[in-house]
């Protein structure tokens, strides 16, 4: 079910009007549905619990507290790739021994950090990683769960800045080379060896990729349980996409039914990582029209949100929808704009060439599915201050990250 829709020609997130939020959010801001990030971690978890599993959200997707404590409340662990997201699941209610992290440049206080927590595993990526974290678990006097990153060399026919399981991609362990790190691993005296993980990719849309990697590391994990090595986790990543035009990604479900019979064959416990998939659709940025422009061969709609408040455009040449909060009665033509925001690059544009009625100053527009990557992939350039965020529920809503303001930018600085 959607919770955005439109209502009398007006916009409505649940049973709230977008522009009674921005009445006092103002723009540009995000704006998420509780019961939309609700509804997608019931259909989630109602699709893997036919399979011995722990479901890890990826903070990197939307790391905002109060996502992170919903998230907490059904009782999802967290899949971290950094020191402040370790803090952030914790503080958000995320137990220690539900969290896995991974990530290619663990630092020495990051790694010390988790053991002290208590996390369920590292995903090493590397032999000198594993080396320092078998160092740093010595001089703690403690002994680190570790899983592997493998890299099955698989094709998640995604856009190759977000395509993770390649042999050319900086993730993981060659599949190839991946045996003989485990057997050295075992001989570690302060690494123990309980999982083997993998990531393909992210935006996923289709199953294949899935398939040949379930079946590769299948295998793999057969191999190393016939060396004695006791692997009690499989951790298959994320990536499952979502609708941002007219994809139609695979369900969770989906995935479940081809894992399974790998989950029973293999007796481990399956360990899985969405984001996207709980919050990408479950959210929206609202901006206001600030000028219209018409160069003679291209027009545009200039806004008060950029690259900067979401980026994912500009490097990715996502496509995010366009909607008018408002619809106005027009007899207008419509025409094909570029929209764009106040930062000095061409790159700064949050759609091209959309066709859309002619907006009019001070018009409320909401850009569509960016509930993920979007506010956690924000940033100060052009010293920007970053927009607020808001959480809907029913008639009611909370600003759950405040407005910065100049001061902000500036509070650190000496």
């Amino acid at each position: 079910m959607c919770y955005f829709n439109y209502r009398d020609r007006e916009l409505f997130v649940e049973d709230i009007p977008i522009k009674a939020i921005v009445a006092e959010a103002e723009t540009p801001v995000y704006i998420y549905s509780q019961k939309a990030i609700f509804e997608q971690i019931k259909e989630y978890e109602e699709a893997f619990s036919k399979i011995n599993h722990i479901t890890c959200y990826a903070l990197k997707a939307n790391s905002n507290s109060s996502v992170i404590n919903l998230v907490a409340q059904n009782g999802l662990g967290g899949d971290i790739v950094s020191g402040g997201e370790l803090y952030r699941a914790l503080k958000g209610g995320i137990p220690a021994n539900r969290i896995v992290y991974s990530g290619v440049g663990k630092t020495e206080t990051e790694i010390a950090y988790a053991l002290a927590e208590g996390i369920l595993m590292f995903n090493c990526e590397s032999t000198q990683e594993l080396n320092q974290i078998n160092t740093i678990a010595q001089k703690m006097g403690k002994k680190a769960p570790v899983a592997l990153r493998v890299n099955p060399d698989i094709n998640a026919n995604t856009h190759p800045y977000i395509s993770t399981g390649l042999k050319k991609n900086k993730f993981g362990i060659s599949i190839e080379r991946a045996k003989s790190e485990y057997i050295r691993a075992k001989g570690l005296d302060f690494i123990e060896i309980i999982g083997v993980h993998f990531h393909i990719g992210s935006q996923i849309t289709e199953l294949s990729p899935f398939s040949e990697a379930f079946d590769r590391m299948g295998r793999f994990v057969k191999e190393l349980k016939d060396k004695d090595i006791n692997i009690q986790y499989l951790d298959i990543g994320g990536g499952l996409g979502i609708s941002y035009k007219d994809e139609s990604p695979p369900k969770a479900s989906d995935l479940v039914e081809l894992i399974a019979p790998l989950a029973e064959q293999i007796g481990c416990c399956i360990i899985s990582e969405p984001g996207r998939i709980i919050v990408g659709n479950s959210g929206i940025l609202v901006t206001r029209v600030l000028y219209l422009k018409d160069n003679s061969e291209k027009r545009f709609i200039i806004v008060d949100a950029a690259m900067n408040d979401l980026i994912r455009p500009s490097i990715y040449s996502a496509y995010h929808e366009i909607l008018p909060v408002l619809k106005r009665d027009t007899d207008k033509a419509a025409h094909n704009y570029d929209i764009v925001g106040p930062i000095c690059e061409s790159g700064d544009f949050l759609a091209k060439d959309r066709l859309l009625s002619p907006p009019e100053l001070d018009d409320l527009l909401a850009v569509m599915s960016a509930g993920a990557y979007g506010f956690s992939m924000s940033s100060n350039y052009n010293s920007r201050p970053r927009p607020s965020e808001v959480m809907a529920l029913g008639d009611k809503f909370k600003i759950i990250r405040g407005r910065e303001t100049y001061e902000d930018l500036i509070r650190l600085e000496r």
